[in-house]
């Protein structure tokens, strides 16, 4: 969506917060859905007693990342902190999927 030098009608600035809300709505969406997946990782690495955190796989996505927001166009520092908060909850996810599969009552059949 471009902006020009001309003054802001209310319905311009309108079209532009439902463009904005849609975009919140999908952002949401597909966090829900990498929330999942890794969900299912956690899972995975509480049973094969993997540690939680994979630091290799983490700076290699960071890389990734800053990438991807360089050729979006998009601040990579900004896109690096933003992963970062992502990571950091994973972690803490699968730290409490470990615990919670290493405890007695999910060990009974």
């Amino acid at each position: 969506m471009t902006v020009t030098n001309q003054p802001c009608p209310p319905e311009a600035l309108q079209d532009l917060r439902r463009s904005i809300d849609n975009i919140d709505a999908a952002l949401v969406a597909m966090l829900a859905e990498r929330f999942r997946c890794t969900k299912a990782v956690g899972a995975l690495k509480a049973l094969h007693k993997l540690p939680p955190a994979d630091p290799a796989r983490e700076t290699q996505q960071i890389a990734r990342l800053r990438q991807l927001a360089e050729d979006a166009h998009l601040d990579p520092d900004f896109a690096e902190k933003f992963l970062n908060f992502i990571i950091h909850e994973v972690i803490r996810h699968h730290e409490a999927i470990a615990l919670e599969s290493a405890s007695p009552a999910s060990s009974t059949p």
